[in-house]
């Protein structure tokens, strides 16, 4: 089995599913008493939302590129970034290792692209929904057309998310409020939602939403998983 290596703590809510995810996918695959190699460094949050709020995107680079050359020298054979928003940096961690770097952005496109969507919305942070690091990709490598949700509602979203999910607080009235996001991208034309920050899956789902959702915390796991025992099953062929 390969060596998983995860960079968490982004938030810890969300990092805490990464790993019961990743178990459960590898006890599935392989069956019985089997769980998942993990190298988990869970970083303190409060110090990368300051970088975040501050603008020292190169200085947080700096420091997760750091913590995956770490796990690497540990061990690791892939890094996971547990986290959409961090994403804006997975250049600088790309260069800083070896190892494959499982994109978040890339496994869930090639999720959409399964189920026959091609114009996905997207609910996540400010950084994710405004920059082009995210949206970007998804259109140029994937060819997908991304919708966006209003200039408010973005504004709603990134501040239940950094308020209330990265501190564990499920709101019924956020939920609903989120609901009502999801069914305003339907009305303009989105043909399934992104759950683009790994903690908006503990408001929305499959059973709330008008149309199929991508749930990018399940997808990157699930992508970790294949990585993880596709070595087990070439190991058993040969």
């Amino acid at each position: 089995m390969r060596m998983i290596g995860i960079i968490g703590g982004m938030s810890a809510e969300s990092t805490a599913h990464y790993y019961a995810e990743i178990n459960a996918g590898v006890r599935k695959a392989l069956g019985g008493l089997h769980s998942a190699e993990i190298l988990l460094w869970s970083v303190d949050f409060a110090e990368i939302a300051a970088m975040q709020a501050q603008g020292e995107w190169q200085k947080a680079g700096k420091l997760l590129a750091d913590i995956a050359l770490r796990l690497e020298k540990a061990g690791a054979d892939a890094i996971v970034l547990a986290t959409n928003t961090m994403h804006k940096l997975a250049p600088q961690i790309e260069a800083a290792v070896s190892v494959p770097f499982i994109h978040i952005a890339d496994a869930t496109a090639a999720a959409i692209h399964a189920r026959g969507c091609k114009r996905p919305a997207l609910m996540a942070t400010a950084y994710t929904m405004d920059e082009d690091f995210y949206v970007g990709r998804l259109r140029e490598r994937h060819g997908l057309d991304v919708v966006l949700p209003n200039a408010s509602d973005r504004a709603l979203i990134h501040r239940v998310i950094y308020d209330e999910l990265c501190k564990g607080t499920v709101s019924t009235i956020s939920r609903a409020a989120f609901v009502a996001i999801s069914d305003r991208l339907a009305v303009a034309g989105a043909d399934c939602l992104i759950l683009g920050c790994t903690e908006v899956g503990m408001l929305l789902n499959a059973a709330n939403v008008a149309i199929p959702v991508f749930d990018t915390t399940l997808i990157h796991a699930a992508a970790a998983v294949q990585f993880a025992v596709g070595q087990v099953h070439q190991q058993a062929a040969e």
